[in-house]
């Protein structure tokens, strides 16, 4: 959703966008896949669904993940829409988001170190910005490139992406607190009973909401660095700030 509204933003067209965008909701799932295994967060509930190693066993599980992610690099490489060259930008963008010492999967790993210790602020927002906020920029950037978004129009996409990554993993701290198993889709409470670094844990709530209100801000500011219809992404930066799932 996030790649195709800022690709409007900049005026790309639908076709150009939406291998780019399955790409990278197959990595997005994958990864879901993996963090709800036993070896991870063991959670029984996505979505309201009972999740992928509950419904169909831990290897079948595992390989899906495996598939879905090969399959995300494949149908990006074999994109006709996209010039070869900028194909090759895009694939580094995602691998860059994805697995790297910068990217998602060493999110993970930072999260799962950081399980019954105490973290610094700044190790908290580290691990935001790897386990969610990676993939998030990801997609924004891969847009912007894709429309062939000037430097300074990058930079700042760039910026309002990884406040939205901020906001939505602080969102998501919060519900885990507050939420029920029918709004959520998933089992709350995980993240204490885990020990969990997470901005309640941390912080406290009241505290947690002020962190949430200051990303909201900050996203909505880095857009008005961008001479372009930003109002699907001040919307996408308002829900996810009042989103109840």
């Amino acid at each position: 959703m996030l790649l195709l509204a800022v690709g409007e933003a900049f005026g790309a067209t639908p076709e150009t966008l939406m291998r780019t965008a399955c790409a990278l909701e197959m990595v997005h799932t994958y990864s879901l896949i993996h963090d709800d295994l036993p070896s991870m967060d063991n959670d029984d509930l996505r979505r309201g669904r009972a999740t992928c190693h509950i419904q169909f066993g831990e290897a079948t599980a595992i390989l899906a993940g495996d598939a879905l992610q090969t399959l995300a690099f494949q149908s990006l490489a074999e994109d006709e829409s996209l010039a070869a060259s900028k194909r090759v930008v895009l694939l580094s963008e995602m691998a860059k988001a994805s697995g790297t010492p910068s990217g998602m999967v060493a999110g993970q790993a930072c999260d799962l170190e950081a399980e019954s210790r105490e973290v610094s602020p700044g190790e908290l927002e580290q691990i935001h910005g790897l386990k969610t906020g990676a993939l998030i920029i990801a997609a924004a950037r891969c847009a912007a490139l894709i429309a062939d978004a000037s430097a300074t129009e990058l930079a700042a996409v760039t910026s309002y992406a990884a406040q939205l990554g901020l906001l939505f993993q602080i969102t998501d701290d919060l519900l885990d607190v507050t939420a029920t198993i029918e709004t959520l889709g998933k089992t709350p409470g995980k993240d204490q009973r885990s020990k969990k670094a997470t901005y309640p844990a941390l912080y406290g709530m009241d505290v947690t909401r002020s962190h949430l209100a200051r990303a909201h801000r900050a996203a909505i500011g880095a857009l008005e660095d961008i001479d372009r219809p930003t109002g699907l992404l001040r919307a996408i930066a308002d829900y996810i700030s009042q989103r109840e799932a």
